[in-house]
């Protein structure tokens, strides 16, 4: 039996939850690219369930003990300013910026599961600062906000990867808060120029469905550039 059918295997004895309900086609192409393949680029405004739909795939993956670790990062404060301005660990001083992804996963396995794994290193949250020099393996990682990286930020990102382990980069091109080109900018004419086998799944405003207070707001500001 191989590595991945054990623990399969052993999740069949544990609690199930209801999977992801898709609400829209784009989710369901979404929940099917994640599925199915170890990248996947997801686009869109907010409200587009992009943020849930990643954490909730993360939780489910935690729970099956399909990957041995959950890594979430996402570039430093709009700004550029180091983290070292901020008090605390450096967990601490990253955990308002990750904080949205962050309650989706603890929303589905619970708090004090999503704290113990946090303490034993099952799930890390990575800034960008101490990112050079590490590698995952056996890891899902999700890059959170990816229109705020460099090109470089996404070429280090990216060359973190190993083996058996499955990354999703998340992010709305048109919100990114640089003055320079966007990483993902960067990665997206890469998969296009060189046609890599990597998924990109783009949310559009019909695809919003947090409420229609939101829906509203983002389709004035989208008429308006701002």
């Amino acid at each position: 039996m191989t590595k991945r059918r054990q623990k399969s295997a052993k999740f069949t004895h544990e609690r199930t939850y209801p999977a992801i309900e898709p609400k829209t086609q784009h989710q369901a192409d979404y929940i099917d690219a994640l599925r199915l393949n170890p990248q996947v680029v997801v686009l869109g405004p907010a409200g587009t369930g992009k943020t849930f739909i990643a954490g909730n795939h993360a939780a489910d993956k935690l729970r099956q003990n399909r990957y041995g670790r959950l890594v979430i990062t996402r570039p430093n404060v709009p700004g550029g300013r180091s983290l070292g301005f901020f008090p605390g660990s450096l967990e601490e001083k990253i955990a308002p910026w990750v904080a949205p992804l962050v309650d989706v996963i603890r929303n589905r396995i619970g708090g004090s599961v999503f704290d113990t794994d946090l303490k034993n290193g099952k799930i890390e949250i990575i800034p960008f600062e101490v990112m050079r020099g590490r590698s995952w393996d056996d890891s899902l990682i999700i890059l959170d906000e990816a229109q705020n990286t460099t090109p470089q930020e996404m070429k280090l990102f990216l060359t973190r990867i190993g083996e058996d382990s499955q990354v999703i980069i998340n992010g709305d091109v048109s919100q990114t808060d640089l003055k320079e080109t966007s990483g993902l900018h960067t990665i997206l004419s890469l998969i296009k120029k060189h046609d890599l086998p990597v998924p990109v799944i783009e949310f559009t405003m019909d695809d919003i469905v947090r409420s229609d207070i939101c829906a509203m707001w983002v389709k004035a500001f989208h008429a308006e550039r701002i």
